[in-house]
């Protein structure tokens, strides 16, 4: 099977190998540029570029570029949500609940990339419905996953306190002594739901 595809300036038809992973290169790409530049600087020639394929094959993909930003922003959602309950499979006590969220706000490069895509989401959804939407739902998937340990309404002030905490880590020229953190979460959580203290 292939894809047949106009070429970016001749307009000639060119035949290239069915690549079935090809959109979701994209949606990478995509992301890749998000964290890069930020929303303002998303195009579809420097995502073309980051994901190695034609011009074409992009807006092949997606209609605009509206479009190509909310689908990966939709795809990150996915993943992040996946990756946030998996984090918590083996919490047993409390301490084991306040070393992942530590970790979650004090992370390596993996985690800064995601919490710089986080913002950029919340940045864009201040002007996009849709992608209030989907921050809404996010969130509610988050503090759902929190909620299992400590009760909706500690959840949601521990979702708030997280977020800052991420953003001050993010802005921050020094970085924040783990301790720091470590205090302000243990100082937020109170005896775990139905779990060992």
């Amino acid at each position: 099977m292939h894809e047949v595809e106009l070429g970016e300036t001749s307009g000639a038809r060119r035949v290239r190998r069915h690549d079935p992973e090809r959109r979701t290169r994209i949606l990478g790409a995509a992301l890749d540029v998000l964290v890069a530049e930020g929303a303002a600087g998303i195009t579809h020639r420097k995502v073309a570029a980051r994901a190695d394929v034609p011009l074409g094959s992009v807006t092949y993909h997606f209609s605009s570029l509206a479009e190509l930003q909310a689908q990966a922003f939709e795809w990150y959602v996915e993943q992040r949500t996946a990756e946030f309950e998996s984090l918590f499979t083996e919490v047993e006590a409390r301490e084991d609940l306040i070393e992942v969220l530590v970790e979650l706000v004090q992370g390596g490069p993996s985690r800064r990339r995601s919490a710089v895509l986080g913002f950029e989401l919340h940045l864009a959804a201040l002007r996009d419905p849709a992608l209030r939407a989907l921050t809404q739902k996010w969130t509610r998937d988050s503090r759902a996953v929190l909620s299992r340990f400590t009760g909706p309404e500690i959840a949601g002030r521990l979702d708030a306190l997280l977020e800052g905490l991420i953003m001050h880590a993010l802005l921050a020229t020094e970085p924040e002594p783990r301790e720091a953190t470590r205090a302000a979460i243990t100082q937020a959580l109170p005896p775990l739901t139905g779990r060992d203290t």
